[in-house]
């Protein structure tokens, strides 16, 4: 006879059996995945799979990591692009919602703190099944008692995001009222509508054709469509016949504008935020602000223009400052970047812009000179070229009024030339104090450690040495809205770089109980080090007293982050809290074995534990480690180390 005490591993796993089989009742049957029955679930983690695998519907999220959406997308696309999303303007958190129908066939979102979302509101039966067409149609239909469609409750083609699919109307049901319309996201990351929209309208001739509008305002026109009381016909439009086929529909019932895509090859009329009307990468119809200013192109709407603007000037992206002026903020978050060059534009003082947050919503205005910066580490702005000048030089007669003009400008001259000269010697010795600084960086020994990056002294060593205007500028001035936190060296921010990579800067404090010791042991020891679970340093930043490391940004932040808060530790399940504690004893052993330095961390601790997108951890801050010797057991510290706190 078996002991109880043999018997409590089955036990265990049965229990565990039953606690997955009661929990997993209500969730989703495998055996149909393209369809939710009344009482069933779509979990955040789950799929909705069309029958011929063409289409999935489910929960994602794009830059936001606590944002989520319902959406469809081709399960093929390379691109990864949401053809409609159901919650547009209702984002959830991310991990905590499902779909769900109830037993009255209410199709709805529900989520961890806030009222569920219908999506078939006053359109519902009991006996209901929504399912995910081939089309990439998801629609609610109500059953008869055999099985088959009763009604046509709700479908998702009736409510379009930006995205026009073969087989979907532009257009009017005269009967309903129902009106089908593409309105665009507001950014290419925020799926909230934007300020662009794409409709099927009458003309005043009595024909039909596209009109794309921007915030009310007709942007560009296709070509005429046909009459109303003739036969179906072509429509002229800049498209290509080989990737299309587009139709025309009117009667007394509806009056719609639609097309079909020869094959099965992947195709999606998207209305961009900022106005292009794209099946991307195919073609682009409408290209990005075709249609602004003074544009003649064909379609376009002659758009009113103030009178300080004329036909050759234009916006252009440009890398630098402006002297002497303060931006003009619109903090709105309902406008993006094409609206800010629109109110640009309009207002005869601003000569640039740029949007207000990394997301792309909320303008910054200027006026002013503005310096380009050729190097091109300083922040990207939109900048009015070919600006008109206010004056001409009146002709004078006589040779003696040249004289008058050319003395002063040739002191001019010369006095900007000696102001230049000087500038570059400043700028020689600024560099050659920078090197020296590096190079000290770089090759001083930390008492007790066997280890030193070698410097040519002409910027030879390891890491990218970052200007310090375009650290200034990637993080808006370490503005305290960028700050991530504060430790013992100093405080954290997070910043841009001009290329759109996320970084994250971390500033040596003057006042700070760490210091130059600590930023030196960090910046030898970590720049020799490779492993996927520690935090990987960009670079530094060294400008007389000010002395910054640069670092990957690691959007969920650090572990104590997840840990020590009641909500966000359910994000971390079982199979997370494994691969977390897996990746530290990675990093670990690499640092202690196989790393070309034998390097013991003495601070960690889950402040030092970041995660990055997919939650994978980095071990970080090296300024209290220390190096072995590869045959040393033991040493003696001559520091007492630890984070620093005041008391």
């Amino acid at each position: 006879m078996a002991s109880p005490n043999s018997l409590l591993p089955a036990i265990f796993l049965f229990m565990i059996f039953m606690s997955c089989w009661y929990l997993g009742g209500s969730q989703l049957s495998h055996a149909q995945n393209d369809a939710i029955k009344p009482g069933e679930v779509l979990g955040y983690s789950q799929r909705l799979v069309s029958a011929d695998g063409r289409f999935e519907l489910g929960f994602f999220t794009i830059s936001s990591p606590d944002r989520g959406y319902l959406g469809i997308r081709y399960t093929n696309d390379t691109f990864n692009y949401r053809v409609w999303v159901a919650n547009r303007d209702k984002p959830i958190s991310v991990g905590e919602g499902n779909l769900t129908m109830d037993a009255d066939g209410l199709l709805k979102i529900l989520h961890n703190g806030g009222s569920p979302i219908p999506l078939n509101a006053n359109k519902t039966a009991p006996n209901s099944i929504a399912t995910l067409e081939n089309s990439g149609n998801f629609l609610v239909k109500e059953l008869n008692p055999d099985g088959s469609t009763k009604r046509m409750l709700w479908e998702s083609f009736d409510y379009p995001t930006n995205t026009l699919l073969p087989g979907m109307k532009l257009g009017i049901n005269y009967k309903t009222g129902q009106e089908w319309t593409l309105t665009s996201w507001l950014t290419s990351q925020i799926p909230s509508a934007g300020g662009f929209s794409l409709e099927w309208n009458l003309t005043t001739n009595g024909t039909r054709r596209l009109i794309m509008r921007h915030r009310g305002d007709t942007y560009w026109l296709s070509g005429i469509g046909i009459s109303s009381s003739s036969n179906p016909g072509n429509l002229v439009m800049p498209f290509n016949a080989d990737y299309y086929n587009f139709s025309y529909v009117s009667n007394k019932n509806e009056s719609y504008f639609s097309y079909s895509a020869p094959g099965m090859r992947i195709s999606r009329l998207v209305l961009t935020s900022d106005g292009q009307l794209t099946d991307f990468p195919n073609l682009a119809f409408v290209s990005s602000i075709m249609c602004f200013g003074y544009s003649s192109a064909q379609g376009c709407v002659q758009q009113n223009s103030p009178n300080c603007r004329n036909s050759s000037q234009k916006f252009e992206q440009r890398r630098g400052y402006f002297i002497s002026s303060s931006p003009h903020l619109d903090e709105n978050l309902s406008v993006n970047l094409f609206d800010c060059m629109d109110r640009c534009w309009s207002d005869c003082s601003c000569v640039g812009y740029t949007t207000l947050r990394n997301n792309g919503t909320g303008c910054r205005f200027y006026s002013g000179d503005f310096e380009e910066d050729k190097t091109g580490n300083l922040e990207q702005f939109y900048v009015l070229t070919d600006m008109p000048k206010t004056g001409e030089p009146r002709r004078k007669k006589g040779v003696w009024w040249i004289w008058i003009i050319v003395a002063p400008v040739g002191a001019l001259a010369i006095s900007i030339l000696a102001c230049f000269l000087w500038r570059k010697k400043l700028h020689w010795d600024q560099e050659r104090d920078r090197e020296s600084t590096l190079f000290t960086l770089t090759s001083s020994r930390r008492s007790g450690d066997t280890f030193e990056i070698k410097n040519d002294g002409k910027g030879g060593h390891d890491l990218k040495i970052f200007n310090f205007h375009s650290i200034v500028a990637a993080t808006d001035n370490f503005s305290t809205k960028n700050k991530l936190g504060e430790g013992g060296f100093g405080p954290v921010y997070k910043g841009n770089l001009p290329e759109g990579q996320e970084i994250a800067v971390k500033r040596l404090s003057r006042s700070s109980g760490q210091g130059l010791v600590e930023f030196k042991n960090e910046l030898i020891l970590i720049a020799k080090l490779q492993h996927m679970n520690l935090v990987r340093l960009l670079g530094c930043c060294v400008k007389g007293d000010e002395k910054m490391l640069i670092y990957e940004y690691m959007p969920n932040k650090s572990l104590d982050f997840f840990l020590f808060d009641l909500q966000k530790r359910e994000l971390l399940n079982w199979e997370r809290r494994y691969n977390v504690v897996e990746g530290i004893a990675q990093g670990l052993l690499y640092l202690h074995k196989y790393s070309r330095l034998r390097i013991i961390h003495r601070d960690l601790k889950a402040s030092n534990i970041l995660l990055d997108n997919d939650m994978n951890p980095k071990i970080s801050d090296f300024g209290m480690a220390r190096v072995f010797g590869r045959n040393d057991a033991e040493a003696n510290t001559q520091r007492v180390v630890g984070t620093y706190f005041c008391v």
